[in-house]
This record gives structure tokens, sequence and C-alpha cells, in this order.
């Protein structure tokens, strides 16, 4: 007896729900078994701990806000997310498991999705656990709640850009130690994009146009913006956006692999 094709289309889409599901638990229960995750939290915690309050002067300032906390969060996370974000494809093609990965009944944009995700839930649960400072400052003072809760927000999308960029580029190498130096190199110059380090050469090459242009891609221009409580469109669209195209580059790099 056949099957009625709307109960098999059915069955299809309930397979592979469960292949997402169980990529995205795989990959969750993978930073739970290792150091990987515990190392990540424990470190940016510490870190962010130490350079607020002795280098950003949470204290001294006499401010009720977590500026000095937000504007260190860019570079912890240039070193310590490429460093989450570099085993998620090369050690799949390392161990031999990226084939046995893309025969599951999952398409390639899906297991992306789901590595991407587990990764960065890793990042928010970090990001959440240093809510202790956001309550002392609470209680020492009258701080602007909104413009904290954005910094918090403008936080995890700047880590979701980190994270989508080490998976592009993790898919393209097997070596962690590669993806991990082009991943912190790529972010870097995304992050000074608008800034003299990287305007000064490409204005010596008389490039105004561009020059400009590349200005607009500052990751640290547009999370500063969400940090100081400005919650604009544009720049949300911008994190959306840019986390959307190094996913995307990153299935378009997997199916080149698979089909070499």
């Amino acid at each position: 007896m056949s099957i009625p094709p709307v109960a098999s289309a059915r069955d299809s889409r309930r397979l592979k729900r469960g292949a997402f599901a169980g990529v995205l638990l795989r990959e969750l229960r993978g930073y739970l078994i290792t150091p990987v995750a515990w190392l990540f939290t424990v470190i940016f915690l510490l870190l962010a701990g130490a350079l607020t309050f002795y280098l950003g002067g949470l204290f001294e300032r006499g401010q009720a806000d977590l500026q000095p906390f937000f504007q260190f969060h860019p570079w912890l996370y240039l070193v310590l997310v490429p460093a989450l974000a570099m085993r998620l494809w090369a050690e799949e093609r390392r161990s031999g498991t990226l084939e046995l990965l893309m025969t599951l009944p999952i398409r390639p944009w899906e297991a992306v999705l789901a590595k991407f995700l587990a990764a960065w839930i890793c990042v928010g649960v970090a990001l959440a656990l240093t809510f202790p400072m956001w309550l002392t400052i609470d209680y020492l003072g009258n701080p602007d709640n909104g413009a904290i809760l954005a910094g918090y927000l403008g936080s995890l999308l700047l880590a979701g850009a980190f994270l989508a960029i080490g998976e592009c580029v993790s898919a393209m190498t097997r070596s962690q130690v590669i993806a991990f130096i082009l991943t912190a190199a790529i972010c870097f110059l995304l992050l000074m994009a608008g800034y003299p380090l990287v305007q000064q050469p490409v204005q010596a090459l008389g490039w105004p146009v561009f020059a400009d242009a590349l200005a607009e891609l500052s990751l640290y221009a547009h999370f500063n913006a969400i940090s100081r409580g400005v919650l604009d469109l544009r720049d949300l669209a911008y994190f959306l956006l840019t986390i959307a195209f190094w996913l995307t580059a990153c299935v378009v790099v997997l199916d080149t692999k698979r089909g070499a």
C-alpha cells in the first residue's frame, strides 16, 4: 500500500526537524563535556570583571552605568570567540565526521544554523552570568536599565557576528589554528574599519569613496552606538545582515567542499 503524499511530506518535515534538533543538542553536549565552553565562560568572566574594575574604574567614575564593562567586550571577543568558533567545522573535517553529518536528513544551511546557535547560546550563557554586576550597579545607584539592556543586546549581536565569521572560516580549513588566526584577523579589520588604522592606508591610495563605504562596516562603531543605549534599526539590521551574510557564505563553502 502506498503512503499518502501528505503524510509522507509531514513525516519528512518531522524527520528534518529531528535532525536539526539532534545537531543542535549534539553541539551543546559537546560544549558541556569538553573544557571549551567552561574555559570560555571562566576566562570571560574573570577578564571582564578585572578589566571593568581595574582598567575601567567602574566605581571611581562616580556614574551608575556599565559603560566600562561593555567597552572591553569587543577586545575580549576578539580572542575568545575565534577560539570557540575555530572547531565548529575544522574539527569535523579533521576527524572525518563531516561526510557523516552531511548524510543526515538535514540541509547544509540547517547544519550551519544549528552549530551557530549552539555556540551563540554558550556565549549568551557566559554573558548572562555577569548579571551580578548589573545588580550591583542597580543597588548602588539609579542607572538607566534600558541602556544597560541595550548594551547586553549589542554585546550578544557582536558575539554573533564574530561567531558567524568564525564558522565560515572554520569551514574553509582543517586546521583550527589557521581558523583562529584568520577569524581574529578578519574580526579585527572589521572592528577597526572606521578608524585611522584602516582608514589612513585606504585614503593614501586615493580611494575616498571606498574608505567611506568601509567605515560603514565598522563593527565597533555599530556596537558602540547600541551599547550607549541608542537602539537604531540600522545598527540592528547591520548585525543581523552581517550574521546572515557569513552564515550564507559558510553554506556556500560547505557545498563547494562537498561538490569537490
